[in-house]
């Protein structure tokens, strides 16, 4: 098993920037693709960034150009962080991590709630 626990989240203006980290624990050597996820009220959850194994990143278009992801192997943690952030950034977001092991599935954290104010 392994565990995901999110923080960094909170309410900044429009334009502001914020840090996210994903702290993991457990099964860790389990771990494969990692990534963040939100989901404001009313809407389905979407991709945010996401991080091979390999390092290799990818972005949502809406969040590109804006977004760092990022991870710090030696402390099992992962970044994500955000610039020129907008309203409709706001949302909760979700850490999320692969099992690299074939039929086990996937880990979510708790989510940690990101308010933009405009």
């Amino acid at each position: 098993q392994v565990q995901l626990v999110e923080s960094g989240g909170g309410l900044v203006q429009a334009g502001g920037s914020l840090r996210l980290s994903c702290a993991a624990s457990g099964s860790i050597f389990s771990i494969g693709n990692m990534g963040w996820y939100r989901q404001a009220p009313g809407k389905k959850r979407e991709m945010v960034a996401s991080i091979s194994t390999g390092g290799i990143s990818k972005y949502a278009d809406s969040v590109l150009g804006r977004s760092t992801i990022w991870k710090n192997n030696a402390k099992n943690t992962m970044f994500l962080q955000m610039r020129n952030l907008k309203p409709e950034d706001t949302a909760v977001y979700y850490c999320n991590a692969d099992d690299r092991r074939v039929g086990v599935g996937e880990y979510w954290g708790q989510g940690t709630q990101v308010t933009v104010s405009s």
